[in-house]
């Protein structure tokens, strides 16, 4: 692959058995030539699945190395095994770890902080025990203007991330964080369930008015990519997304169903938000996305040059009274647009 900024690199991911950190993987194996992939995940069952497939041959045959992809049994909320999963000589870490179902953490609190927040500020120390050279941590767009505690504990992660760049004194270290709206398809989402109830004569829905953004895995997985490649540290990337109308996605997936109103649920918003009113005064512009400048004072940031410099395109800061929600969004995806990229998508799609 031309230019490739990956070649010769160990890149540790943690919970890398999910969605994201599998077809991560695979797009390492295919695309670039890394000298080790490090799955960190407590799954062993997860972890044996990802091995048998990729020891297909298609994988294999791109592996000079054959100890190429290592698994490595552990947890975020443990600091020792995560420094020792980084001790020989990992460049990058992409942090994709965390107690993500909005139920799951409203029920169990603490189990959520234990996870999202005191498991990231483990990763960030056991990375400036070694010599990872930058990390991006994985958000959600329910981390801005949070109403939900897995909202609330992102928000706290990711700005811990940002933080750690102030006190990582001259060690060549960048830490960034990715924020981006529900992957379609992904475990826990709308599509998977939709399509469980694809038969039945109702179907529950809790708002026809709501809106969410919509992003695809392989988007998410390539955004990723492009923002390993420019970052500088300390910035939050957020992606310039579609939004699709809850009613219009009912329509693609169950046209002939009515459906049942049960109101949103405890923790959940009528329309998603990724840059808050308050974020709009340190917000820059790009072709493709966006990012959150660091309010706090990094010692290796010049504002104006990241905005010519940080990008083929020049960027420009957002006006003061910017939001980017999913209900003001200007890019809004038709019934024949979501019919189009589930029949796209569907391979990426969570399945029991």
């Amino acid at each position: 692959m031309k230019d490739d900024f990956l070649k010769n690199k160990s890149i540790l991911i943690t919970g890398g058995t999910g969605s994201f950190g599998r077809n991560f993987t695979e797009k390492l194996v295919l695309n670039h030539k890394p000298s080790k992939i490090i799955i960190f995940s407590r799954d062993e069952f997860k972890q044996y699945q990802m091995q048998n497939f990729f020891n297909q041959k298609k994988y294999l045959s791109k592996q000079k190395n054959k100890n190429l992809i290592r698994y490595f049994i552990g947890d975020v909320r443990d600091k020792e095994r995560l420094k020792l999963a980084l001790y020989d000589d990992v460049d990058i870490v992409i942090h994709a770890a965390a107690l993500k179902q909005v139920p799951t953490c409203e029920y169990n609190p603490f189990e959520a902080v234990k996870t999202n927040i005191l498991g990231a500020q483990n990763l960030i120390d056991a990375c400036m025990s070694s010599h990872v050279q930058k990390v991006i941590a994985l958000s959600t767009d329910k981390a801005s203007s949070p109403v939900n505690l897995y909202g609330a504990t992102k928000l706290t992660s990711d700005k811990l991330f940002i933080a750690a760049n102030n006190y990582k004194g001259k060690k060549d270290i960048k830490f960034s964080v990715v924020r981006y709206g529900n992957v379609m398809g992904s475990r826990g989402s709308i599509i998977p369930m939709l399509n469980s109830k694809i038969n039945e004569s109702k179907i529950p829905i809790t708002d026809l008015k709501m809106t969410r953004f919509n992003i695809t895995l392989d988007e998410s997985i390539n955004f990723v990519f492009n923002c390993l490649k420019s970052m500088w540290g300390g910035e939050l990337f957020v992606p310039k997304l579609p939004s699709y109308k809850l009613l219009d996605l009912c329509k693609a997936i169950c046209p002939e169903s009515k459906y049942e109103i049960i109101s949103v649920r405890p923790g959940e918003k009528l329309h998603e938000e990724m840059i808050s009113k308050a974020d709009s005064f340190s917000t820059v512009e790009f072709k493709k996305y966006f990012v959150i400048m660091p309010n706090l004072p990094i010692f290796h940031w010049n504002k104006k040059q990241f905005m010519k410099t940080s990008n083929t395109y020049p960027g420009k800061l957002v006006k003061e009274d910017f939001i980017y929600n999913s209900l003001l969004n200007k890019n809004y995806l038709s019934v024949n647009d979501i019919i189009k990229l589930i029949k796209l998508n569907q391979h990426t799609f969570y399945s029991n």
